[in-house]
């Protein structure tokens, strides 16, 4: 085949074919569930379409390879133009709306292979494009029953196709671990006889404890995949379901109506063993509420050790000790908050606000000072990782005492008793790679010649330490109105830390 590149986009389904938003649609779930049929052949597909640039030309807007038999087009030929006089078949098939069988060659292989080209049709009397299939031909061996009964499967869906029943209405994508063809296959008729089953249909029956001969039984007396065929017998559309046998073994079933003017003469239904699957989901579950055990446990260890440091304060008359040991219980109260959030989810990354909330309700019960204090919070931080939770709670519980403690007290560090609101706005953002938290106030200030390297106060060198080591990230303090406290913490993975005074 002669191709030629096309510029278009990733997906040439959606540049200008002349086609409306519901051909291009059934196109597309024409494309997420033709790998059946691909299987059943044991040959590869390409969806043709006309060229509304060049009226010479063809487009070829999807491919799908066999999982049962090896391909004969390895390279990748979605977005290729190929010329009308190349491929006859597709024209002819077009123009008459009949599927047309035949034989290529293409040019690589010694022997021609056989082609089957099949209109794509969305309603009955409008062609949207063709499906080409294309397979080895077997005349050197005789094929077997699986070979033969797969192949009558392929033709039942590709008719389908040519009647606009294939795909079906409001299919949509299959879920990850829906069974294929290669799982194991049985096919039935209309009344639900098994007329066929392949021999991994068969293994999977027989892990199930279905041990009669299946060929020849009814779905009823297998007791697999009962409640799929029947939903597929009345709604005409396929049905899945999961099986639980004695216990410990789970299959599922998905049965696939063949349709024939509208009418089921039968279906296949697909048989997969996903016991290990739900073994390991299983273990998730575990895993999952252990660790959350352990996040619980963590946390009623701090508000123990929290409750301890309380009364030990009360206990004491020194003012400094005092001060030193609150200062240490609402550190450790901060952590239990991050502990706390985490027990709820077990989840690698934690919804920040949560965290903010419990901040803000833990600094407002610690304002001690005569003039009215608020603090508002605005944006989003996002979702955090966790490892990141815990130090991010504890700088922004710091920033957010020290705004209390230090923002509204006057140069003899009396505190200010004009009776005017003090505000501390904390402020969060985020994008793809950074997080931003701002701890603003309408206070004193920073005084002249403040850096952030020669501070004394526990509480501010503890900021920056965890910012630095733990986080990665930068601590910016300046004056605007009053503090602003920066934090810009890199979401992205190995950025060094960096610390910016000013």
């Amino acid at each position: 085949m002669s191709d030629m590149d096309l510029e278009s986009p990733i997906d040439p389904l959606d540049d200008n074919l002349g086609l409306d938003e519901e051909d291009i649609d059934h196109l597309k779930r024409l494309r997420a569930a033709w790998g059946l049929v691909a299987d059943f052949a044991f040959g590869d597909l390409l969806l043709y379409v006309p060229s509304l640039s060049d009226q010479g030309n063809y487009i070829i807007v999807g491919q799908v390879r066999p999982s049962t038999s090896q391909t004969l087009y390895p390279q990748d030929l979605i977005g290729k133009q190929v010329p009308i006089a190349e491929v006859p078949i597709v024209a002819e098939a077009l123009v008459s709306g009949r599927i047309v069988n035949g034989n290529r060659d293409l040019g690589e292989r010694p022997d021609p292979v056989l082609i089957s080209a099949i209109p794509v049709r969305r309603v009955s009397t409008k062609t949207l494009g063709v499906v080409t299939m294309v397979w080895e031909d077997e005349a050197g061996r005789r094929p077997g029953q699986l070979e033969h009964t797969y192949h009558e499967l392929a033709t039942g869906l590709s008719r389908m196709i040519a009647e606009g029943a294939f795909p079906f209405p409001g299919e949509s994508v299959s879920v990850e671990e829906a069974p294929r063809v290669g799982d194991g296959v049985l096919v039935i008729d209309s009344q639900g006889l098994v007329s066929f089953a392949s021999p991994n249909s068969v293994s999977v029956l027989h892990r199930s404890g279905v041990h009669i001969p299946v060929v020849g039984s009814q779905m009823e007396d297998l007791g697999i995949g009962v409640g799929a065929m029947q939903g597929a017998f009345v709604s005409h559309v396929p049905v899945i379901e999961e099986i639980e046998r004695r216990g410990d073994i789970y299959i599922l079933a998905q049965c696939v109506p063949i349709l024939a003017a509208k009418k089921i003469t039968g279906a296949f239904i697909l048989l997969r063993d996903v016991t290990e699957l739900r073994r390991r989901d299983r273990l998730l579950l575990t895993k999952d509420a252990a660790i959350r055990e352990v996040h619980h446990r963590v946390k009623n260890n701090l508000q123990t050790i929290s409750s301890l440091l309380r009364l030990q304060t009360r206990r004491l008359d020194e003012p400094k000790a005092t001060e030193a040991l609150r200062e240490a219980e609402r550190r450790i109260r901060s952590i239990a908050i991050v502990h706390e959030i985490l027990s709820r989810d077990s989840a690698n990354q934690v919804p920040f606000n949560e965290i903010v909330r419990s901040l803000v309700r833990l600094a407002t019960d610690t304002v001690m000072t005569e003039r009215p204090i608020e603090i508002k919070v605005h944006g989003d931080a996002g979702a955090v990782l966790a490892e990141i939770a815990t130090p991010l709670a504890v700088a922004v519980a710091e920033l957010l005492q020290n705004a209390v403690e230090h923002a509204f007290e006057s140069a003899d560090n009396e505190t200010d008793k004009s009776g005017e609101v003090g505000t501390i706005d904390l402020v969060l953002s985020h994008s793809n790679d950074l997080l931003t938290v701002e701890v603003r106030d309408n206070g004193v200030g920073l005084p002249d010649g403040f850096t952030l390297d020669s501070t004394g106060t526990l509480g501010l060198s503890l900021v920056r330490d965890l910012v630095r080591s733990q986080m990665a990230g930068e601590l910016t303090l300046f004056n605007d109105g009053g503090t602003v406290a920066r934090l810009t913490i890199p979401i992205s993975p190995n950025r060094a830390p960096t610390t910016v005074e000013i």
